[in-house]
């Protein structure tokens, strides 16, 4: 059955009176959509390139939180936990953590090829750590680094500097430890870390100073603040993704980003894209990474770059035509992506473009609420389970604070 449609009433007052308001456009038919996690307390996921689901695609990760509307504090604590979708999505904590945003949480994560394990970052005295935590046996221990991406392996992971991010970005780093290179543009002890999940050892592999330094000389790099955000390993962990963003004349104008590649270890380093704009991003394979940009000469939109290659060509022209949060089905047949809120009713879209026939199709229009702006804005980021069938996003729709809503794709993917 299609998600109800609504009339959209006037007034803050009758909009607070309705139960849902998600929507679907006139003879339009959406899947159906289950909200797995209650109030009163909040519960959201984060970014949509972290493994949300167990391999059986029964249990779904998520946080837990008893406020919204204002930033973390250093003394803000949030669970985490799972929903076990094949059990009347009963919620199963699982821990807590003191490093945490509202976009990308903890970093709350599965552990790629594990069954069991999942890990999420935390701070413990004057660090950040990550915990790798066992569902089953419950036996957790503590890798003294917080992690940003894990490889498919499992083992190897990629950070960033978390206290760095928060000082540039509030909203995507960590409250609670300051960072120590405040003042300095572009430091040589902070940067890229990698980790190992195994033994904890950790190894700076680019800093801040190399990063700058790298490529040809861009005008708007001179007295600019530079950090590093978003990394992502590709699929076959051969290679990730890191922005390279600063911000000119001192921190005080506005961004500039670009997109480079690197191996684990920090070597062969690539520029993907120039100085400008890129914005979200997701590798379809070993080599080719799908990225919202503006290419030179080009107008902004969904690209697929070749990594390490001149080679890009736009995907979803004329369909795609929104900056959104993108990831590949399994098999790279569908693209999961979301919008903004858009117009008056400011409604978050949520769609798979399918690539072969350039078809849309629209799994739900959800409203956010006004006061859900800025750092504690609640995307949906969109993430898909293991089967493919189901996608999980997080809103605010049904009135209920931000919580876990699961959409049923496989009438859509088959």
């Amino acid at each position: 059955m299609p998600i109800t449609r609504r009339t959209f009433l006037q007034g803050a007052a009758a909009a607070a009176a309705l139960p849902c308001l998600a929507r679907a456009a006139p003879n339009e038919q959406t899947p159906p959509v289950r909200q797995i996690t209650r109030g009163p307390k909040c519960h959201w996921f984060g970014y949509y390139d972290k493994l949300e689901f167990d391999p059986t695609s029964r249990y779904c990760l998520g946080m837990e939180v008893g406020f919204e509307h204002r930033s973390p504090r250093a003394d803000d604590v949030i669970r985490t936990g799972m929903v076990d979708t094949a059990d009347g999505d009963r919620w199963i904590e699982l821990g807590e953590s003191r490093s945490w945003g509202w976009q990308q949480g903890c970093m709350l994560q599965w552990r790629p090829g594990s069954t069991t394990e999942v890990l999420w970052n935390d701070r413990r005295g004057d660090r950040f750590v990550c915990h790798v935590l066992d569902t089953k046996t419950r036996k957790m221990r503590t890798i003294p680094h917080a992690v940003y991406t894990v490889g498919p392996d499992g083992v190897t992971a990629v950070s960033a500097d978390f206290a760095r991010i928060q000082d540039v970005r509030p909203g995507y780093g960590y409250v609670g430890i300051p960072d120590p290179h405040k003042q300095d543009m572009a430091p040589k002890d902070s940067g890229l870390w990698r980790v190992d999940l195994e033994t904890g050892e950790q190894t700076l592999i680019l800093t801040l100073a190399d990063i700058a330094n790298f490529g040809p000389p861009d005008e708007s790099m001179k007295g600019a603040k530079h950090y590093v955000n978003h990394l992502l390993f590709s699929t076959d962990g051969s290679r990730f993704i890191f922005l390279h963003r600063w911000l000119p004349r001192g921190g005080k104008g506005r961004r500039v980003t670009r997109m480079l590649t690197a191996t684990p270890d920090g070597r062969d380093v690539y520029e993907v894209t120039p100085p400008g704009m890129t914005s979200h991003f997701i590798w379809r394979d070993a080599e080719h990474i799908l990225a919202w940009a503006r290419p030179a000469g080009k107008p902004a939109g969904f690209y697929l770059f070749k990594d390490r290659t001149r080679q890009v060509r736009e995907v979803g022209k004329g369909v795609m035509t929104h900056d959104g949060h993108c990831s590949y089905l399994p098999g790279a047949e569908w693209v999961l992506y979301d919008t903004y809120p858009q117009g008056k009713e400011r409604l978050q879209t949520v769609y798979l473009y399918h690539v072969a026939t350039g078809r849309k199709v629209v799994l739900g229009r959800f409203h956010l609420p006004p006061e859900y702006k800025g750092e504690w804005r609640c995307d949906t980021h969109p993430r898909f389970s293991p089967d493919g069938r189901n996608v999980v996003i997080d809103s605010p729709h049904t009135r209920q604070g931000r919580q876990l809503h699961l959409i049923d794709i496989s009438p859509v993917v088959g």
